[in-house]
């Protein structure tokens, strides 16, 4: 099995440390295992999309504004 190497803060080793019956190289497998999948499915979907570049930047600016919208009407002293 190939090895990789990370580097990681020196506050989030000593936060590790205090749970030291958990494997953390297994959560690290699992949590890239998870991301792979992410960008599988991700790739598969932006391959069969019809849509531009500006086309979903677009798109996307409308979804974060209306968020925004909601989220003031849901939250109206947060923001």
């Amino acid at each position: 099995m190939p090895t990789i190497t990370l580097s990681i803060p020196e506050e989030l080793k000593k936060d590790m440390d205090e749970s030291p019956d958990i494997n953390w190289s297994e959560v690290a497998r699992e949590a890239i295992r998870k991301r792979v999948i992410q960008l599988k499915l991700f790739k598969a979907i932006v391959s069969k999309s019809k849509l531009t570049e500006k086309d979903a930047l677009e798109l996307g600016g409308k979804i974060n504004k209306s968020l925004h919208e909601r989220l003031r009407r849901e939250y109206p002293g947060a923001f």
